[in-house]
């Protein structure tokens, strides 16, 4: 990986802990000298691992399953995204999204 690449991934990762301590969240960038459960990209949203991805093309599915790898047992594993001019997305399995919405938003007739 470049120098370039690499910085990229630096501002993004600071990116996004600046995006959750603007909504409340003591966040900041992650131990960054191996893959695991101990060093996500962003630290600071409980049970939850976040890998950050700042490129212009996204490996999906790689970038999901390393983020699937290397969390803790039971937190949702997220890949946060952006693009150059563009907002941050968040990714993650469609099961947890699904559970995390049924968390959220009381159903008719519960």
């Amino acid at each position: 990986m470049g120098r370039m690449s690499r910085n990229k991934g630096k501002v993004g990762e600071r990116e996004v802990a600046e995006l959750l301590r603007s909504h409340g969240f003591a966040a900041r960038r992650g131990i960054q000298f191996a893959g695991g459960p101990d060093s996500p990209d962003v630290v600071g949203l409980p049970g939850c691992h976040i890998e950050v991805k700042r490129t212009e093309t996204l490996r999906l599915y790689p970038a999901l399953e390393q983020a699937m790898q290397d969390r803790r047992p039971g937190d949702l594993a997220t890949v946060w995204h952006r693009q150059n001019q563009r907002g941050w997305l968040v990714v993650l399995p469609a099961e947890d999204f699904l559970a995390l919405f049924k968390a959220a938003v009381p159903r008719e007739g519960e």
